[in-house]
């Protein structure tokens, strides 16, 4: 019969949410697309490791992407 969805309400600075909406255009995405995404995404992490301290101790090396 479909999925259930809830809202969630996050805060972040004027900054972040400006940068998330770029990202997010950039992807063809909508605001809220693209935070779900996100937040699915990092909660299976967070599992994974077990607490957001160990999550916050994981590194991705950023590559620097050619300009266009």
């Amino acid at each position: 019969m479909g999925e259930w969805r809830v809202q969630v309400s996050v805060r972040v600075s004027q900054e972040t949410r400006a940068e998330l909406e770029k990202y997010a255009a950039r992807e063809k995405r909508t605001l809220a697309n693209f935070g779900a995404v996100l937040l699915e995404w990092s909660f299976e992490q967070l599992k994974t490791v077990g607490s957001t301290e160990q999550l916050l101790k994981c590194k991705v090396v950023r590559q620097r992407r050619p300009k266009d």
